[in-house]
């Protein structure tokens, strides 16, 4: 997995942040959540592929989230692009885009497919052989959710000495990997755990979007590899935390805790705010593992 910051700031862009947005490369996926105003000029920027992205992920409906969507539509058509594009957000976001498009009498060369999300539990949007995607339910001040992205347990590896020793023939391997039982070239069954490693333990990411201290979302991003979790506020401003169903750093510290995640990358700072190193130091008192978010900033894991 390899997640690329575009932006990870609230509110308003400014010369130096963007709002969020980010790209998340995983089993040969290219899916970019949020896509807030700036996302097209940071893809760029990053020498990410306008091509590769044929999924596009939208927590909510605020304009921070949501807003550079219809500027990237537009470039696609005017790049003739011709492969489907798939977009999964709140009910709602297809009227706006359609009737922007209607308007403006620019409608897609290319099929735009919306993925209306009502649901207020968790549930399965995406799924194909190697990845599934599942909504993760916040509590901000509109509909909103966040997305658990899952790679799916891969194939087997052969044990090449192992394989050449048991003198089995090429023609098996494909059935080794999939964790078959195979013949030898003498016709002896051959166990396929005495030829084979497992396959590498599939990794988990949960991108948690604009939330009030939520801890009804653990049962779903319990033991992630990577949580992505807003961070609006330091706690000298944790009064506004609330009102405005946004957390604090060290909220999003808790919440990493008792999921078990790996590690906590912070983000959606308030522009308030001019060293967002202070964020990883008041999370770090309650959870270990920390990383910030900046934009442009790279994550493989």
């Amino acid at each position: 997995m390899k997640l690329t910051i575009l932006g990870c700031h609230s509110a308003t862009p400014r010369t130096n942040t963007n709002p969020t947005s980010q790209v998340l490369e995983i089993k040969n996926h290219t899916f970019l959540i949020d896509c807030g105003e700036g996302t097209q000029v940071e893809l760029r920027r990053n020498k990410i592929k306008f091509v590769r992205i044929k999924h596009i992920f939208i927590s909510h409906l605020h304009g921070d989230h949501c807003f550079g969507l219809v500027g990237l539509i537009s470039t696609f058509r005017l790049l003739t692009r011709e492969a489907d594009l798939h977009i999964y957000a709140p009910k709602g976001l297809k009227e706006v885009i359609t009737l922007q498009m209607k308007l403006s009498d620019s409608w897609t060369n290319y099929k735009l497919i919306f993925h209306e999300l009502t649901s207020t539990s968790s549930e399965l949007i995406f799924e194909d052989e190697k990845v599934e995607v599942y909504t993760i339910p916040l509590d901000h001040r509109i509909y909103t959710n966040g997305f658990l992205f899952k790679e799916k347990e891969g194939e087997r590896k052969l044990d090449m000495n192992a394989v050449l020793n048991a003198d089995i023939d090429v023609a098996y391997y494909r059935k080794l990997k999939q964790g078959f039982d195979v013949k030898d070239n003498k016709g002896n069954l051959v166990s396929n755990k005495s030829v084979t490693k497992p396959p590498n333990t599939p990794k988990r990411y949960a991108f948690c979007s604009d939330t009030a201290y939520n801890e009804a979302m653990l049962p779903v991003i319990n033991n992630v590899d990577v949580l992505y979790h807003e961070a609006t506020f330091l706690e000298k401003n944790a009064v506004l935390a609330h009102p405005t169903k946004h957390c604090t750093a060290k909220q999003a510290a808790r919440i990493a805790k008792q999921a078990n995640a790996g590690t906590l990358i912070l983000g959606h700072y308030s522009t308030r705010y001019d060293d967002i190193n202070m964020f990883k130091e008041e999370a770090e008192v309650i959870f270990e593992n920390v990383e910030l978010a900046r934009d442009g900033k790279v994550f493989e894991f």
